[in-house]
């Protein structure tokens, strides 16, 4: 009852005559009963959390893949106590590897052939930034420059009515801070965007010029944003609908040979400007500095997710089911392990959640589906039925004495 994963087993009995031999019909009395079969029962047992985020319990039908070291000797199994080994591979308590996927880190799809799984112990390389995307809403009640605004600056706020600022990475993954500034235009229901990187101006203005915006946000009369007016500014004042692209000069000893500064959209789609005060609803960018393997965890969908220091959680492997025409085909041998047999039919190998597979939970294990309770009640009813045999073996024994005493 305390085996992860085991599964019931059923007597089924059958009765013997004295004429099924010569396999004739007839109203003989019975002979007895004979063990036909001991079937398991593939019922679902119950799921508890473990602390071993390398657990995993399947809630719903399936088995897991293991195999030797070599790739022979393939079971089946629904114990999901697994762990890592010395060179790097999911197995279970005997040794045997937990077969998956292996996920493309180009395309992010897992798919091919089954194979051990491998989690990775190296670190993850960083990124640099190349996108920023950032929903906000502009004060709509905020007045355009008038004679009395001063030029552009960082340092002063009063020639700004806003600003936000997120962090982004050069090519080292070194963390630098990009601020963008919003300026409202005499235009209606347009701003200027400015950035800055560490307090530094981007682009840096020339001596005793005032700096240039890196692009114009213009808005509908509903506070909805114009995207087809929207977009960057060059130095020489050029527009280019689209995101608004920074070159960000990061340290030279970060960049490409020949390069000035990295290049940075971003989007601002989905901003508004309506009467209300300024607020950033969501910012996010996709660089990230380098990382060490924090730990590991499995996904419903079977994936191996592996979570770096640095915040990213990259897939690494992609666990595969197997499920069977006739599961009580199987054969038992051993250490909770089952082979496909022709009664049980081929496997049919597919992702968790996939088909008629059931979905994982990772950090947990499914329990027997033994209950003790109804089991107790069994045995009892076994040994009052063994009562009611021997009573009556004993009374046939009597009458038989009678008769002979008779004599």
């Amino acid at each position: 009852a305390n085996t992860v994963g085991a599964k019931v087993a059923r007597a089924e009995f059958a009765d013997l005559y004295a004429n099924a031999a010569s396999l004739e019909w007839g109203q003989d009395p019975g002979m007895g009963v004979r063990v036909a079969a001991v079937t398991q029962q593939f019922t679902q047992g119950g799921i508890r959390s473990t602390d071993n985020p390398l657990d995993v319990a399947i809630n719903g039908t399936g088995f897991f893949q293991v195999a030797r070291p070599d790739g022979s000797d393939l079971a089946y199994t629904r114990n999901g106590q697994f762990q890592l080994d010395n060179s790097g591979y999911l197995v279970n308590s005997s040794g045997m590897r937990l077969q998956g996927y292996a996920i493309d880190a180009t395309t992010g799809k897992a798919g091919g052939v089954t194979g051990p799984i491998f989690l990775p112990i190296q670190g993850i390389a960083p990124k640099v930034t190349g996108e920023v995307k950032t929903q906000l809403n502009l004060d709509g009640r905020v007045p355009a420059p008038d004679a009395s605004t001063p030029p552009f600056a960082l340092t002063n706020t009063a020639s700004y009515s806003s600003s936000t600022s997120t962090a982004v990475y050069d090519q080292q993954g070194n963390e630098q801070v990009l601020s963008m500034y919003f300026r409202r235009n005499p235009a209606d229901n347009t701003w200027d965007v400015y950035a800055g990187l560490n307090g530094t101006p981007v682009p840096a203005p020339a001596p005793g010029d005032t700096q240039v915006p890196i692009g114009r946000l213009v808005f509908n009369a509903d506070g909805s944003m114009n995207v087809a007016q929207s977009g960057s500014l060059s130095p020489t004042g050029a527009f280019t609908q689209g995101p608004v692209t920074a070159s960000l000069p990061f340290a030279t000893s970060t960049l490409a040979a020949g390069s000035t500064g990295a290049t940075v959209n971003i989007d601002f789609n989905s901003s508004t400007q309506w009467g209300t005060p300024f607020g950033v609803i969501s910012m996010g960018q996709d660089g990230y500095t380098a990382g060490q393997v924090a730990g590991f965890s499995i996904a419903a969908d079977g994936t191996v997710e592996a979570r770096y220091s640095n915040g990213k959680t990259v897939g690494a492997a992609k666990l595969a089911l197997a499920d069977f025409r006739n599961p009580q085909g199987l054969a038992t041998i051993g250490n909770n392990l089952y082979r496909a047999t022709p009664g049980s039919g081929q496997a049919a190998v597919g992702a968790p959640g996939s088909g008629n597979l059931g979905l994982l939970q990772g950090g947990a294990l499914e329990e027997s589906n033994i209950d003790m309770t109804q089991q107790l009640v069994a045995m009892i009813e076994a040994q009052r039925a063994y009562q009611a045999n021997a009573q009556a073996i004993k009374t046939q024994d009597q009458v038989q004495s009678a008769v002979v005493n008779l004599r």
